[in-house]
């Protein structure tokens, strides 16, 4: 198991590095500083000694790779690529480009508003979605299948943004049970997050009913299920007991997954219910074109996926044991 879990581990380290070279070639190469610095301070009535004192001050005056200008180890360190890329490897975003701001304390503050509503959202959603799921799969091929199949479809065809302005409507400005907007800390945040929970929810049901339910009928077609049925195992023995343990791998895989959404929010929910997280961080750094926020935050997406994909692979081994062994 432990040899098992290095090699995972030695395997993303590559694909890392890829990423962060990549994420370096598009944010530099592709976009130059001066064109970046242009974007920042206007197309308009911007002089080269404009651009180049923004440079100098946010750190792009540097050479991208190797400074002929420095000495011994200097030559790689004085550059762009180290100042700006390889210090992402320790998780060092430096500071904003629009107002100098350290990135990487706004990331440690603004994860936990994010974990507040997409924590909740997504447990207690698997959770509501498992159990309808395996309801509608133990009714397969009723009413109870039909009706709960086009429901699903309808909630999955419509879209975010109508859930939010409704609930909002609804439950903020006609019932008034919750705020419209806001955040706050302690138990007052609960008042905050509980409508933001609600419709990300109700708004990914649909789609989590469908896959699930897929899942689990193809489960109570294999063999071990018509040999389970054929030992006297009631149909929802059979569901509960041994379809629900052996879908767990396509369960984990959607679940973990999700890692990279836990931390980085829901960019909409976040943006209309003015949550300080870091969905409303992103969007934010586009409007004011902060190139370092935003390369920040792509990288630590990636990285994120990256892990989700490591812990995916780990779980694996923990509900079926084959896998450590191939």
């Amino acid at each position: 198991m432990i040899t098992y879990i290095i090699r995972r581990i030695l395997y993303a380290i590559p694909i890392l590095i890829g990423v962060n070279l990549l994420v370096f070639f598009l944010f530099f190469v592709v976009n130059s500083p001066d064109q970046m610095a242009r974007k920042i301070l206007g197309e308009k009535n911007i002089t080269q000694q404009d651009v180049d004192n923004w440079k100098k001050q946010n750190g792009y005056h540097l050479p991208l790779w190797f400074n002929t200008e420095a000495s011994g180890i200097s030559h790689f360190t004085e550059t762009i690529f180290y100042q700006k890329s390889v210090k992402l490897f320790v998780f060092d975003f430096g500071t904003s480009d629009a107002n100098n701001i350290d990135i990487t304390s706004q990331v440690a503050q603004r994860m936990w508003p994010s974990l507040a509503i997409t924590l909740p959202t997504l447990l207690i959603g698997l959770l509501v979605n498992i159990t309808v799921s395996m309801i509608v799969a133990y009714y397969r091929a009723t009413y109870v299948d039909f009706w709960g199949t086009i429901v699903a479809v309808i909630v999955m065809s419509v879209s975010q943004l109508f859930y939010i302005i409704g609930g909002q409507w609804v439950f903020g400005k006609i019932l008034r049970l919750f705020p419209i907007s806001g955040y706050d800390t302690g138990t007052d945040m609960l008042k905050f997050v509980v409508l933001p929970v609600v419709i990300g929810i109700i708004a990914g049901i649909g789609g989590g009913i469908r896959f699930y339910r897929t899942i689990f009928l193809e489960e109570v077609n294999r063999d071990y299920v018509r040999t389970a049925r054929a030992k006297g195992v009631s149909e929802a023995g059979v569901l509960f007991k041994h379809a629900l343990k052996n879908a767990m791998i396509p369960i984990l895989t959607n679940v973990v997954l999700s890692i990279p959404f836990l931390i980085m929010g829901g960019l909409v929910m976040e943006a209309f219910f003015a949550i300080p997280g870091l969905g409303s961080f992103i969007i934010e750094a586009i409007q004011a074109q902060d190139f370092a926020i935003v390369r920040s935050m792509v990288y630590l997406v990636s990285v994120l996926y990256i892990i989700g994909l490591l812990l995916t692979d780990i779980s694996y081994t923990l509900v079926d044991p084959r896998i450590r062994f191939e």
